[in-house]
């Protein structure tokens, strides 16, 4: 018999068309009462496939008790209750490596964008401004410091791409990488005071909860800018919001929110603020990979016992 798979959300065609031909495929996301299908359902579910907006805690877990894999679609995982899967028994797995590089890539974009006014620019010009007067003078990036909250595969990734604009870059983990070619900052507040660009790339979930507190943000200086492409439970974001109106930060290149969709208001009209819909993977060749790669760990587990990408 054929494993049964639970998808939670909607997905890529790719992946559902893919869970459709090999797998006893199930779509919670359809069922008009999701208690009452899992409590019809849940006991022949064999494994579990979830995305950043749908995620897996404890009571899904209950309700799909021989479960035996939670295929996750994205690197992060914070909406995962991993500890929980474990107890039980349960592997859990994620797409990394294959969304490094688009991450990394809009980072420094939204780094030249937020120094440069790329986005205001863009505005000014279309709001018929440049025959009144030029914009005002913008931030140099090459040879400027960037500090790096959190140097796994995705902050390294940054990195490199900033060693292209001459960039002098420190970074700060919860630990030194014995193999990084950046020095370590033991003290997050001092790495931002040290940077221009504060460039938020740790992972999120409880343990990193407001790490980029309202002391590092004022920190960083009338000077300084916050560039987030990790988590919005990163950063504590009323004291970012007040940091920015105030102007004791340059700005802030954001990517992630704390309550995604809805994002603070006053944001919205502040031209020292580049505002994205959490896109950092959202390209076409990227998505199809992760999708791909929720796929192969499937298949890999149900043949081999093992995930490919476990976390």
């Amino acid at each position: 018999m054929k494993p049964t798979v639970l998808q939670l959300g909607p997905m890529l065609p790719l992946v559902e068309q893919g869970l459709a031909a090999s797998y006893t495929h199930l779509l919670l996301a359809k069922a008009p009462d999701a208690a009452l299908f899992l409590a019809e359902h849940g006991a022949a579910v064999d494994a579990v496939v979830s995305s950043g907006r749908a995620g897996v805690n404890a009571a899904l877990l209950d309700a799909v008790p021989n479960a035996r894999i939670v295929a996750h679609f994205g690197v992060g995982y914070d909406n995962v209750d991993v500890e929980c899967a474990r107890g039980k028994g349960v592997v859990v797995s994620n797409t990394p490596d294959v969304l490094t590089d688009c991450v990394a890539d809009l980072a420094m974009g939204l780094v030249i964008d937020v120094a440069r006014g790329v986005s205001a620019g863009d505005r000014y010009v279309r709001a018929g401004r440049w025959p009144k007067g030029p914009m005002p003078l913008a931030t140099k990036v090459s040879g400027k410091r960037l500090g790096v909250v959190g140097l796994g595969r995705i902050g390294r990734a940054i990195a490199a791409r900033a060693e292209g604009f001459d960039m002098e870059i420190r970074y700060h983990n919860r630990r030194q990488s014995p193999d990084a070619p950046y020095p370590f900052e033991h003290s997050l507040l001092e790495l931002a005071r040290w940077c221009d660009f504060l460039m938020v790339a740790t992972s999120g979930g409880e343990a990193t909860r407001g790490l980029v507190s309202a002391a590092v943000i004022e920190a960083l200086g009338p000077e300084g800018f916050l560039v987030n492409i990790a988590r919005g439970s990163v950063v504590d974001e009323p004291a970012l919001v007040a940091a920015l109106a105030a102007r004791r930060i340059a700005g802030a290149a954001l990517d992630v929110f704390a309550d995604e969709p809805r994002v603070p208001e006053a944001l919205l009209a502040m031209d020292n603020v580049v505002l994205t819909p959490h896109i950092a993977s959202a390209t076409t060749d990227t998505r199809a990979a992760m999708g791909q790669l929720v796929l192969d760990n499937l298949a890999s587990f149900f043949e081999t016992g093992r995930a490919l990408t476990p976390v």
